[in-house]
């Protein structure tokens, strides 16, 4: 069985995050998300919240496993016997940080692949920063987010300001 880690914070997961998902799931038959802390910014959901918005928006709930992570990638890979490590890359500064990130994880473990997709053309631009920025000011982000998670944005930030 091949297996592969899908690492993120998903603080929200995205339709481009599920994208990604969608187009690992053509070569591996099973990926474990692996859901972890933000150590950069403070995250809108908690680790749990943001596992049950992934299961809540995924269909291939027999394919597809969530777990919370907090090391390092390399290592769960190895824990749930993944051959791949699954990014997602955007734009040419994703790239750029993915490459470093690849790069690393090869001189950890050699024998983990790093596999990256691209988004399909209407997710290129949707992060979950955005989703978020968009959401408090009031725009529409049905299009960009499964339907759970514009319910969640709406309780998590019921006092949308106007935008101007």
């Amino acid at each position: 069985m091949k297996s592969a880690v899908y690492p993120g914070t998903f603080d929200p997961i995205t339709n481009g995050h599920l994208d990604i998902l969608k187009q690992a799931l053509g070569i591996f038959d099973r990926i474990v998300i692996a859901v972890a802390p933000n150590v950069r910014k403070t995250p809108l959901f908690s680790v749990e919240e943001r596992m049950q918005l992934i299961r809540q928006s995924i269909t291939e709930q027999d394919r597809v496993e969530v777990v919370s992570s907090e090391g390092l990638t390399v290592e769960l890979a190895r824990r749930v016997k993944a051959q791949a490590i699954i990014r997602g890359i955007r734009t040419g500064e994703d790239l750029e940080s993915e490459y470093q990130m690849a790069l690393m994880n090869r001189h950890l473990a050699a024998e983990l692949t790093t596999i990256a997709f691209f988004p399909g053309e209407p997710f290129a631009y949707v992060s979950s920063s955005l989703i978020k920025e968009v959401h408090k000011f009031g725009g529409d982000i049905a299009h960009h987010v499964p339907p759970v998670v514009v319910n969640a944005l709406d309780e998590r930030q019921p006092g949308k300001q106007a935008s101007e």
